[in-house]
Order: C-alpha cells, then structure tokens, then sequence
C-alpha cells in the first residue's frame, strides 16, 4: 500500500473514533482517575491557523543534552523529548517537505497521554509507559462508533473490539500502515514512545502534507481526530512548547 492510499485508509478508520480518544482522556486509564492538569485549554483559533514552529533541529544535535535542556523549558519529560526529536530528524530526513516540527508530536502527545504518564501510567526509561496506556473499547457505546477486533487483541488485549493504544494512542489499523521501528531494536511496537513518535511522525506527514503550514498541520492533526476541539488543543499544547524552547534574543 502507498503511502497515500494507506493515509486514506487511517483516515477513514479514524473517523470512526470520533470522540473515542477524547472520553479516554477524560476517563483515565482503565477509569482509575484523570490526566494530570497543566492549565492546557483548546486555543481560540481559527482553523488553518499556522501555528509556532521553533527552528528545525540540527542535524548533529545531542538528543540527550538538548532534550535534558527543553524538559527544564517545557515541562515534557525529557525521555518523551528525545522520542519527539529523533521522530522530526528521521522525518525530514524521509520528507523534508513535511517539515515536521518535534512541538506538534509533543502537543499530539500532551493530548493523547501526557507524554506516556496518563492516570496511572508512568513512562519508563525505556520508553515505555507501566502499566500500559490502552483507550477505551470501540464497543458502539455513547459517542464511539464501534470497531470489531482487527489484530486479535494482538495490540490491545481485546479480541472483540478494536481500542487505541500507547502514548501516541494509535489503533491496531493505523499501526498497521504506519507502525515503525523508531528505538532500532528490530520491533515496531506503538506501546514505545520512541517507536510511536517515528510511527506519528510518518503519519502526520503522509499525503504529501506540509505541516509548517496551517492547511497542512490541521489536516494532519485532524487525522487523530475529526474534532475541531480537539486540534485546538493540540494546537495550544504545540504552541506551548514552541514558545517555550525559543531561544531568548
């Protein structure tokens, strides 16, 4: 499958899931409490609104030391920065028209599962959220359209419905046109931060999108989710970020 034709297809399965990731969010990982509060609330913008970009990574950069320095500017765990940086170096390598900024897959992140540390989630030096982040059952209940199992509960431990899955929260069909090895250990898993930001990364920038611009980002953006709420969160989430990383003149 081109990458074209498989960004139409997540597409099309994502608009089944509406408000699913949202009433994760809301509910917490397995209903035991809510996401930590920032102060983080949907931006009065417009759609297409660009939003802050920040200067593009250098090519040579240490991960390690620049992401210990943003954690202390941003508030993101710097484990979850690091994943966010090498996901926008390996995509603009991949497509430098994209020109993915690491702030808008920390501000999907932010959204999504507080960078991996949603309810009772806690991200670990590997990368990997414990226990597990897995969204609710796309079971046909209020507001979730419902998604039979795709992967045999391969991803999600539900072998009835389909649920999205790790700090990125993508479902099983997703992952499976977009799914990538982003922590080089010969396994992509969306369960590791590392693999989830590359699988992201490509994702947000498949259909030829420029996500630097308005048009682009929103449309990228709105492929997790087909609400304009939504993508003003992420929208203020990225914002955030970019604003607080920019150098002081």
């Amino acid at each position: 499958m081109n990458s074209r034709s498989a960004g139409t297809v997540a597409v099309l399965v994502t608009l089944g899931v509406v408000v699913a990731v949202l009433v994760a969010i809301v509910r917490g990982v397995s209903g035991e409490r809510e996401s930590r509060g920032d102060g983080l609330v949907a931006a009065d913008v417009d759609r297409d609104t660009p939003v802050a970009q920040g200067a593009p990574l250098a090519v040579d950069v240490d991960l390690v030391a620049w992401a210990d320095a943003t954690a202390g500017q941003t508030g993101v765990p710097a484990r979850a920065l690091r994943a966010y940086g090498a996901a926008e170096l390996a995509q603009r390598t991949d497509t430098p028209d994209c020109r993915l900024s690491w702030t808008t897959l920390a501000g999907i992140a932010r959204v999504e599962s507080d960078h991996g540390n949603l309810g009772r989630a806690a991200l670990g030096d590997d990368g990997r959220p414990t226990p597990r982040i897995v969204g609710v059952p796309l079971d046909g209940s209020a507001g979730v359209r419902e998604i039979l199992d795709t992967d045999g509960g391969r991803l999600d431990g539900d072998t009835v419905h389909d649920r999205a899955v790790g700090p990125l929260q993508f479902l099983p069909t997703t992952w499976e046109a977009y799914g990538a090895d982003g922590d080089g250990d010969g396994v992509a898993d969306p369960h590791q931060i590392d693999d989830a930001a590359r699988g992201a990364a490509a994702y947000l920038c498949a259909d030829d999108r420029d996500t630097a611009d308005g048009a682009g980002w929103w449309d990228g953006v709105l492929t997790y989710n087909r609400s304009g709420e939504y993508a003003r969160l992420v929208w203020a989430a990225a914002d955030r970020y970019a604003t607080a990383a920019a150098p002081v003149s």
